[in-house]
């Protein structure tokens, strides 16, 4: 179809599945069907869920699954996640398991600033709009005390408010740059209604500014947001143990594994094309939880790997070390996250996912959540340095293939048994299927 809709936002939500289904679909019953068929049963639960975008026309389903036996800081953990990934899930359970006879994870929260930053241009003397900003920084406080008095309230706030010359960068280029606390809520449409306060009352006062020419009192804001860059928003978590307590089944030679793991990460601090991937394995773990608990997971993919790119060059967000014949392993990120607000009061499986972690605070969340990132790194780390990724990755793999091919409950355990002993393909699993109906 090559032409233009209007007014699509406008059709109920029977009209805009026929609409698509007419338009794109060679069997348009059929599309229909598929699509209604994850329609949630309770009329009332699914108006919750088509309220949450526009123009729903069904739902998309991600497997919600339990990761237990996270031990963190003394106290055991079951962290739900939700994610796609067939072997996510199984790697972070076994590292849980692993690490929970060894100490377990340790974490600590080294800090929970966040940040916000109106952009403007300003036409003058910088002097004189520090000036400005020193006599009238007072009332970007004061103006905003309707929205900050509830989150006071709660040990939140407004903790600074700078002035940033950025004109070597962009002529006349200007950033009001704050620093909020904003406690169990992630904070995003807070910090948002204070910076879009303190530009209009930088606009107001820079008007009323008898030392300003003319030209510079029209200060113009280009905008005011948030930013998902929060390297003040930090957590670190950590697994330690002596060399010789890191001995299981595929790890014959505790030494020779970890001096093997070490270099494993150490490549990845120095080398970009292996740190991407590195990475994209502790955020397995990360987004998983980030959107088992109503957080955006986009939101922290973005500042974490801005944090990993921090030093000029993007590099691994985890380390490792042996000191004093102790195997350590540890990492620092930013999670800027809410257990409060959003979807964490809307979502029923969000709900659920809050209830299973004990209803935990917003920098409780953060230090599951970097744990999670922690064990996943280390379950894919300990198997590219011992039987290689895709042993355990295929694995998990085959329940796909065997769903892609409607397998029958023979045909997949005749299949689960003959790969036991058998190095698993995509190409070798669809060939021993067809074996086996031929």
């Amino acid at each position: 179809m090559n032409k233009e809709v209007t007014g699509f936002s406008k059709l109920s939500k029977e009209e805009k599945i026929n609409w698509i289904a007419d338009r794109y679909f060679s069997n348009p019953k059929e599309s229909i069907s598929i699509l209604k068929q994850y329609w949630n049963s309770d009329e009332s639960l699914q108006m919750l869920h088509d309220d949450f975008i526009e123009n729903t026309i069904s739902n998309f389903y991600l497997p919600f699954g339990i990761a237990p036996n996270f031990l963190i800081n003394g106290n055991y953990y079951s962290v739900p996640m939700a994610i796609e990934e067939s072997s996510v899930v199984a790697a972070a359970s076994k590292s849980a398991k692993f690490w929970a006879v060894r100490g377990g994870f340790k974490t600590t929260i080294l800090g929970t600033e966040k940040i916000g930053q109106v952009h403007f241009l300003y036409h003058g003397k910088s002097e004189k709009l520090e000036k400005f900003f020193s006599e009238t920084k007072p009332k970007f406080f004061s103006n905003t005390e309707s929205l900050t008095k509830n989150m006071q309230k709660r040990g939140g706030g407004i903790l600074d408010i700078k002035l940033k010359n950025k004109t070597a960068e962009l002529e006349n280029y200007y950033q009001l740059h704050a620093t909020f606390e904003t406690k169990d809520s992630m904070g995003a449409n807070f910090i948002n209604s204070c910076l879009e306060q303190f530009a209009k009352t930088l606009k107001e006062e820079a008007l009323l500014y008898n030392n300003f020419a003319e030209d510079e009192k029209d200060i113009i804001v280009i905008m005011s947001i948030l930013s998902n860059f929060v390297p003040n928003c930090v957590v670190r978590a950590e697994v330690s143990c002596k060399v010789e307590d890191l001995a299981e089944k595929h790890i014959q030679n505790p030494r020779e594994f970890a001096e093997k793991f070490i270099q494993a990460v150490k490549i990845a601090e120095i080398e970009p094309y292996r740190a991407v991937t590195h990475n994209k394995g502790i955020m397995n773990g990360i987004d998983a939880v980030v959107l088992a608990t109503g957080n955006d997971f986009r939101a922290v993919e973005a500042g974490i790997h801005a944090y990993a790119s921090r030093k000029g060059t993007y590099s691994s967000l985890s380390h490792a070390k042996i000191e004093n014949d102790i195997f350590s392993f540890w990492m620092e990120i930013p999670l800027a996250l809410g257990t409060v607000g959003g979807l964490t009061s809307l979502h029923p499986l969000v709900k659920i996912a809050l209830e299973i972690l004990q209803k935990p605070s917003a920098q409780e969340l953060m230090q599951i959540v970097a744990a999670t990132g922690l064990a996943q790194n280390f379950a894919a780390l300990r198997s590219l340095t011992t039987t290689g990724i895709q042993d355990g990755h295929m694995k998990m793999h085959i329940n796909n293939i065997l769903n892609q091919f409607q397998a029958n409950i023979t045909e997949r355990n005749k299949v689960k048994m003959h790969f036991e002993n058998h190095t698993i393909t995509h190409a070798a699993v669809v060939e021993y299927i067809e074996k086996l109906r031929n």
